[in-house]
């Protein structure tokens, strides 16, 4: 299979790809590929996608939860390999280099992010892009995480969506629902989260719409 010339931009959920999908119509050297959320998904999905196409690049995006407690709402993040040739562009959009650590749940506590710095000195966490850069490795494709702070360091989730996801890694609204309905004083907060990610969302797409046109 020959490599074209596309980059593939990949996403966890829907709503992170959103802000991005606007910029990216009518560009055909841009492809969006949303894998759904864990390594688990999103190792499946790529694998699935590298079974018919072969990009010249793969962007593994969306939110990540700070560990750096010097990384603000907001801040976009990337990590690359050494010798990575659009390093000063990536810059220059916006993005400042940094460590990603991917886990297999979502970190919900100051606690929890805490103790990943200590452990693994990364400066965000996330739950895909592992997977997703080991199988471009295998396929000889280069591939980088750029990702945008959702939730800083120092910041609790409302609710533990670790709770609320079904075996498949989606989220399962119906204990969404009665988790809100048992505990409702989480709305105000969760409304902030929203309008937090939206915020972030918009953000990493501005930067993203910079890299993937240098």
């Amino acid at each position: 299979m020959e490599t074209s010339a596309i980059t593939l931009v990949c996403f966890a959920l829907p709503d992170e790809a959103r802000s991005f999908r606007p910029l990216a119509r009518g560009r055909p050297d841009v492809r969006i590929l949303v894998t759904g959320m864990g390594r688990r998904n999103a190792e499946a999905t790529i694998r699935a996608w590298f079974a018919q196409n072969r990009p010249a690049l793969v962007l593994t995006c969306g939110f990540a939860g700070g560990l750096d407690p010097a990384l603000e709402h907001g801040a976009v993040v990337f990590e690359a390999e050494s010798g990575f040739a659009l390093k000063d562009t990536w810059l220059a959009a916006g993005a400042r280099p940094g460590r990603f650590h991917c886990t297999e749940r979502v970190a919900v506590t100051p606690e929890e992010k805490r103790r990943l710095r200590e452990t693994t000195s990364a400066d965000a966490v996330e739950m895909e892009s592992g997977a997703i850069r080991a199988v471009c490795h295998e396929h000889g494709v280069p591939a980088a995480t750029v990702r945008v702070i959702s939730d800083t360091a120092d910041e609790a989730l409302p609710l533990d969506f670790n709770q609320l996801a079904t075996p498949a890694g989606r989220m399962d609204f119906a204990k969404l629902a009665w988790a809100i309905a048992r505990a409702p004083g989480k709305i105000s907060d969760l409304m902030r989260l929203r309008r937090r990610t939206r915020a972030a969302a918009d953000t990493l797409a501005g930067v993203l719409a910079r890299i993937t046109a240098a």
